[in-house]
């Protein structure tokens, strides 16, 4: 029974498959090799919600010379979204903003910018969010995202948001800063 691997709601009855040399003594599962039946049953945990929780996606489109900062948290702030996450952003820039790194203050640069990524949270009650872009030649710099970066052609952005969570930033005593606080709605 060395073995043997016991993993949760991997079978098709919802009940505990056990594998021995990657061959399930249930044989109710897919009958997969130990490692990719173990991801399997890791994803499906990952992307399992409760019955309960709802989220739902926003997409929305930023058109030339917005404010990348400035209109996602006007959109946040409009449709009341408290609990949010950036799932996707694809677009371009003429003007960037970006703290970088233990610095004070952004820095800022013009020209023709690619969104690399922007990733972050999002919430009526305070937002964070880091950009990556790259230059005409590749060369990519990323940082806080600022107001100041100004859409060149398009940023195409789906938003996802819980209905089951509330993020706030406050000071919590681990850092200096005010960190996102998870809570239960």
């Amino acid at each position: 029974m060395r073995d043997s691997i016991a993993l949760p709601h991997t079978t098709w009855l919802r009940d505990p498959c056990v594998l021995v040399n990657g061959v399930c003594r249930t044989m109710r599962c897919m009958r997969l090799a130990p490692l990719a039946t173990l991801a399997t049953a890791l994803l499906l945990t990952a992307c399992s919600t409760a019955p309960r929780e709802r989220t739902t996606m926003h997409a929305l489109r930023l058109v030339p010379g917005q404010d990348l900062r400035a209109e996602l948290q006007r959109y946040v702030d409009a449709h009341g979204i408290e609990a949010g996450w950036v799932a996707s952003c694809a677009g371009s820039l003429t003007d960037f903003n970006l703290r970088f790194a233990d610095q004070p203050n952004g820095t800022t640069g013009h020209g023709h910018f690619e969104i690399v990524s922007l990733s972050g949270t999002l919430s009526t009650h305070g937002s964070h969010l880091h950009l990556a872009i790259a230059d005409e030649q590749g060369r990519t710099i990323g940082g806080h995202l600022l107001e100041h970066c100004v859409v060149y052609t398009t940023a195409e952005i789906v938003l996802g948001e819980s209905h089951a969570h509330t993020f706030t930033r406050e000071k919590d005593g681990t850092t200096p800063w005010e960190e996102l606080q998870i809570r239960a709605r």
